[in-house]
C-alpha cells in the first residue's frame, strides 16, 4: 500500500471504509427483516389458532377449513387428545406433530415449536400449540404454516445486497477517488508551484487554498519556510560579499608592500617598514578569519564551552589592565560575583566590547558587573557619540558598521561575537545610548 499513490490508498481506505459500513448495514437489516418476519408468522398463527378454537369448539372441522383458514401447501392444522392421537387435521398431516412433553405444556399454555419438515409438506414449519375444547373434552389445537414465504422473503433480499452492494461499492470507490482528486488538487498546485522554485527564485509563493484547513495551513507553513530560506539565503549572500570585502582590503594592503619590498634598491629601513606592515595585514586576516570561523561553527552547532566557575571582577580587571595604556579605564567596584562560565569565550567577549569602546567611542571608559533578575550583567560604557539610532537593531549583526561608509578599523564582527558568545552561555547582548552620552554595552548572563 505504501507503494501506491496517496490518491489511490484514500480511494481503497473509503472503499474499505464502505465495505464494512455496508456489510453492518446489510447485517442488521437482514436480521430486522428476519425478526419481523418470525414475529409476523407467528402473529398469524395466534389470529389463526384463535379462529379454529372458535371452530372446533362449536364442533366444527379443520379439515373443512382448508382453501378457508388453511391454505393448501403453505398452513395445516389438526386436533390432537391428551394421548396424543389425532382427531382432526388437513391433508396431508395424518399423525401427531407434537413431542409428549410439547403435547403436556400445550394442554395448559400456547406452546411455538419448529419443523424442519412436516408430513407432505417437505418444508421448515412453525407450529403453534394451544389447549382448546371439543365437544367438552380438552383437546390441543395444533395451527402451522410452512417458512417457505419467509425464507423467499429472506433470499430475495440477500440477493438484493449481493448484488447491490458490490455495485453500491464500487461507485462508493469512484465517488473516493473523485473526492480525493479534489482535495489533492490545492497540493498538487502547491506542488507544480513547489518545483518551479529554486534559488534564484526563492521570493515566489505557494498558493493557498481561501478555505482554513489543513491544506491552507500547510501552504502557509511552507510559504513561512520559504520567506526563512530567503532571508538566510540573502544574509549569507551579504555574508559573503562583506566577508569578500573585508579580506580584499588588507590582501591588497599585503601585495603591495610586498611588491614594494620586491624592487631592488630599497633601504633597509623601507624594507622593514614595508614588512611591518606586511606583517599587520597578516595578523588582521588572520583575525577576520579567526572571527569567522569562530561564527561559522557557531551556526552550525554551537560553541564548545569549559564552563567553570569564573570571579567576574578579576576578569574585568585582566581585560582592563590590557587596554589601560591606550586610553584611561576602570573598573567600577562591586559585590563579588561569580558566573558559571567559559573563562577565555567570555574574556574575548570583553575585550571586543572594550576594543569597539576604544575604536568609536571618546572619553573614558568603565568596565562594571552588576545583578539583575538572577543574571550577571556586564557593562561597557565609553562616553563617546553613542550609536545612530537606526544602527541601534543591528548593532550585533555581522559587519554591521554604524557610518555610511567602510572605512575605519573594525571588520564589523566585534559585537556579533559578543552576541554568538553570550547565546552560547545562553545570555543575550544589548546594547543602549548612555543617557549623558556615549554608549553602554552589555551582556547577560545566568547565575545558575
Amino acid at each position: 500500500m505504501s507503494h501506491l499513490p496517496i490518491r489511490v490508498r484514500l480511494a481503497l481506505y473509503f472503499a474499505l471504509a464502505m465495505a464494512v459500513v455496508l456489510a453492518a448495514a446489510g447485517w442488521f437489516a437482514y436480521a430486522r427483516v428476519s425478526t419481523d418476519l418470525g414475529n409476523a408468522l407467528d402473529q398469524d398463527l395466534r389470529a389463526r389458532g384463535q379462529d379454529l378454537s372458535a371452530l372446533v369448539a362449536s364442533g366444527g372441522s379443520v379439515a373443512s377449513t382448508q382453501g378457508a383458514l388453511i391454505e393448501n401447501g403453505e398452513s395445516f392444522s389438526e386436533v390432537v387428545d391428551s394421548k396424543g392421537r389425532v382427531l382432526d387435521a388437513t391433508a396431508p398431516i395424518g399423525r401427531s406433530l407434537l413431542t409428549p412433553t410439547e403435547l403436556a405444556a400445550a394442554r395448559s399454555e400456547p406452546v411455538f415449536a419448529d419443523r424442519p419438515s412436516v408430513p407432505g409438506l417437505d418444508e421448515p414449519a412453525r407450529m403453534l400449540a394451544l389447549p382448546a375444547v371439543r365437544d367438552g373434552e380438552r383437546v390441543v389445537l395444533v395451527v402451522g404454516a410452512t417458512k417457505e414465504n419467509r425464507a423467499e422473503m429472506l433470499s430475495s433480499l440477500g440477493t438484493a445486497f449481493l448484488i447491490g452492494g458490490p455495485i453500491a461499492l464500487i461507485l462508493a470507490a469512484l465517488g473516493g477517488y473523485l473526492l480525493a482528486g479534489a482535495a489533492l488538487r490545492p497540493i498538487e498546485s502547491m506542488r507544480r508551484r513547489a518545483a518551479d522554485i529554486s534559488a534564484s527564485s526563492l521570493d515566489e509563493r505557494l498558493p493557498v487554498p481561501s478555505a482554513d484547513d489543513e491544506v491552507s495551513r500547510l501552504g502557509q507553513t511552507l510559504n513561512a519556510m520559504l520567506a526563512r530560506l530567503e532571508d538566510g539565503l540573502e544574509r549569507e549572500r551579504c555574508f559573503v560579499a562583506d566577508a569578500s570585502h573585508e579580506l580584499r582590503t588588507p590582501l591588497a594592503l599585503l601585495k603591495t608592500e610586498l611588491a614594494f619590498a620586491s624592487k631592488p634598491g630599497r633601504s633597509e629601513d623601507e624594507l622593514r617598514a614595508a614588512i611591518d606592515s606586511a606583517a599587520e595585514a597578516t595578523d588582521r586576516l588572520t583575525r577576520i578569519a579567526d572571527d569567522l570561523l569562530l561564527l561559522a561553527r557557531a551556526e552550525q552547532g554551537g560553541l564548545r564551552l569549559k564552563t567553570e566557575q569564573v570571579d567576574v571582577l578579576d576578569l574585568l580587571e585582566v581585560v582592563a589592565g590590557r587596554f589601560r595604556t591606550d586610553r584611561e579605564i576602570s573598573v567600577s567596584p562591586g559585590d563579588p560575583l561569580v558566573v558559571p562560565a567559559d573563562r577565555l569565550r567570555l574574556e574575548q567577549a570583553l575585550t571586543n566590547l572594550v576594543d569597539n569602546a576604544l575604536r568609536h567611542g571618546t572619553g573614558a571608559i568603565t568596565v562594571s558587573a552588576v545583578t539583575e533578575n538572577g543574571t550577571a550583567e556586564l557593562h561597557v560604557v565609553d562616553e563617546g557619540p553613542g550609536f545612530g539610532e537606526a544602527f541601534l537593531p543591528q548593532a550585533f549583526e555581522r559587519f554591521a558598521r554604524g557610518g555610511d561608509g567602510r572605512e575605519g578599523e573594525g571588520s564589523g564582527l566585534g559585537l556579533a561575537i559578543v552576541a554568538t558568545i553570550a547565546r552560547a552561555h545562553r545570555g543575550s547582548a544589548r546594547a543602549v545610548n548612555a543617557p549623558g552620552g556615549g554608549a553602554d554595552v552589555w551582556i547577560s548572563l545566568p547565575l545558575r
